[in-house]
């Protein structure tokens, strides 16, 4: 391969974790949407259940219908080790989103979003320090890096400022504990980059990985719940209780399973240091969602309401710098010294893993025939959400239906031209 001809595959992958990142951050913006049930009652425990439960559904169901349980167990049985840490990433992002449920109970939507985008600095830190990211690149690239970590953590002040001076929250002890919750929760979230890396450096598909990663997830949930809302036979209860709820709990869950995969593609294609701060645009869109949907902003002052608005578009923008840094050859074959170590450390395939690394893998970019147990677990999902959808009724959340019905629209139309492109580009390896 020429030298112009790997600059091009270089550039249309950074174009291609750029599209990736984008769409993540609609579908992850639109998928905690639901969790605004927790303020009209219910347990963010439930809440976080529910949602959970979604995903491990659609976690199970979309890996089937676009690549096929073959290839999906040939993956894992390739790469074994690689199954435990998956299962540690499920449990650290179970964690940290029952922490978002605490911390939009509290302090809201609009606002927990941002300070729990506090990862994309924990997900640059660990880019260097374990996978070369940011390394061997020139200074400017590296300027935007850090220019833009800094305008995240000014950003997140800014938020938290703001909430904590607006008078219109009920108590200022709920508040700081919504703020700590978001924190935290994007210190987990930050962490739990680094399987991803791992995972996508040894060539592993996303959508292998994040088959495995539901096991921790939901396994965790479902403890967290039992420990701390009164045993496994009252969350049940809890569970039943909430069925009228359930259909849109399931709906956030499969909004963040595409978001989340979009996600996991821009790591793979251009790292965490660079496609995580890009897909937390879902700030933009949480905010949206929050303010045009929600109206959570109607009471605060006007003061409050500038900062909020201030501080997202600080934190955007910090994002979009990040992002933006395309990480020159230099920086690439430092990416390439952490794939190698990863091969010598797990004997893998050199060849295959880079070929993977490229979306250049012919082996796996075709899909094999359907099998008769691939449409029934596709069937049992859409089943699962039909039945739910009977037993769904009108929650006590008032929300302006023009907004709901424009941002969804907009957020389809992302995942339909990312999509499209994700097919074109790389037939989902």
């Amino acid at each position: 391969m020429s030298a112009e001809t790997r600059r091009g595959s270089s550039h249309s992958l950074h174009s291609l974790g750029v599209v990736c990142g984008l769409t993540a951050g609609a579908w992850l913006g639109s998928a905690e949407a639901p969790t605004k049930l927790v303020a009209i009652g219910f347990s963010p425990f439930v809440v976080s259940l529910g949602m959970v439960l979604g995903v491990f559904v659609a976690r199970w169901t979309v890996p089937v219908a676009l690549k096929g349980t073959s290839y999906v167990w040939r993956d894992l049985s390739e790469k074994p080790h690689l199954i435990v840490w998956a299962i540690v990433a499920g449990m650290l992002w179970a964690v940290a989103n029952t922490l978002t449920v605490f911390a939009i109970r509290n302090v809201g939507l609009s606002i927990a979003f941002p300070l729990w985008n506090v990862n994309s600095l924990v997900g640059v830190f660990w880019g260097w320090l374990l996978f070369n990211e940011l390394r061997g690149g020139d200074g400017s690239q590296r300027l935007k890096v850090l220019a833009g970590a800094a305008a995240i953590v000014i950003g997140a002040c800014v938020l938290a400022y703001a909430t904590a001076a607006d008078d219109s929250q009920a108590k200022q002890g709920a508040t700081a504990l919504g703020i700590l919750a978001a924190l935290g929760a994007g210190l987990l979230w930050g962490t739990m980059y680094i399987p991803y890396r791992k995972a996508y450096i040894s060539g592993m598909n996303p959508l292998s990985f994040v088959t495995v990663f539901t096991f921790g997830e939901l396994g965790t949930v479902f403890a967290l719940a039992a420990v701390f809302d009164g045993g496994a036979a009252n969350v049940l209860a809890s569970l039943q209780q909430a069925k009228p709820a359930l259909f849109w709990l399931f709906l956030g869950g499969f909004c963040w399973v595409l978001g989340d995969l979009f996600q996991q593609y821009a790591a793979k294609y251009i790292g965490i240091s660079r496609g995580i701060p890009l897909s937390n645009t879902n700030q933009l869109w949480g905010l949206a969602w929050g303010v045009l949907v929600f109206g959570e902003l109607a009471n605060m002052t006007g003061g409050a309401q500038a900062l909020v608005v201030a501080g997202s578009l600080i934190m955007i923008a910090g994002a979009t710098a990040i992002s933006l840094a395309e990480a020159p050859a230099a920086e690439q074959r430092e990416w390439h010294v952490a794939m190698e170590r990863e091969c010598m450390r797990y004997g893998l395939d050199r060849e295959r893993v880079a070929a993977a690394l490229t979306a250049s893998d012919s082996s796996s970019s075709a899909r094999s025939s359907w099998r008769w147990w691939e449409m029934l677990i596709v069937g049992a999902a859409v089943a699962v959400f039909i039945w739910l959808g009977l037993h769904a009724e009108r929650q006590a959340i008032v929300v302006d239906a023009r907004w709901l019905l424009t941002l969804a629209a907009a957020s389809v139309a992302l995942l339909l031209g990312g999509g499209i492109f994700l097919w074109k580009r790389t037939r989902f390896c």
